[in-house]
């Protein structure tokens, strides 16, 4: 009797190479923001981090995190970065060494909001008194 579940496949950690491909991605767009290659006023006027790229296991889209610094100015900074998304992939197909350039698709890096929440979280008074009660055990 055939079964007409869907079922997602559990996500799988990313493969070394995927790794090793997310990394080299990261350094090298890091460092064409970083010396101001793009000709673009948004950002040329932000600061923009890559804190990481994740790859696709056929290696052909790459989803980039950034981050401008203090995290201002976040859909400017998105919508800047897609404009020139073209010149971007253009200049990974000659940086970077792989059979062909990876689509890119770009993301606001939101670990930064998650690691301030739960910081906020650790220290209402609540929080407080149940790790001082636990200290005292």
């Amino acid at each position: 009797m055939p079964r007409n579940h869907h079922h997602r496949a559990p996500e799988k950690a990313p493969s070394q190479r995927q790794l090793r491909a997310g990394e080299l991605i990261r350094h090298a767009l890091a460092e064409i923001l970083t010396r101001g290659e793009v000709h673009d006023p948004v950002i040329e006027n932000h600061v923009i981090t890559v804190p990481e790229v994740r790859v696709t296991p056929d290696l052909r889209l790459a989803t980039v995190y950034v981050m401008p610094l203090g995290g201002r100015d976040e859909s400017e900074v998105l919508s800047a970065l897609e404009r020139n998304k073209r010149f971007l992939r253009g200049e990974l197909a000659h940086r970077v060494k792989m059979k062909f350039a990876p689509e890119i698709r770009f993301r606001i890096d939101e670990r930064f909001d998650e690691a301030d929440r739960i910081d906020k979280l650790l220290r209402t008074p609540d929080v407080r008194r149940d790790l001082k009660d636990d200290e005292t055990e």
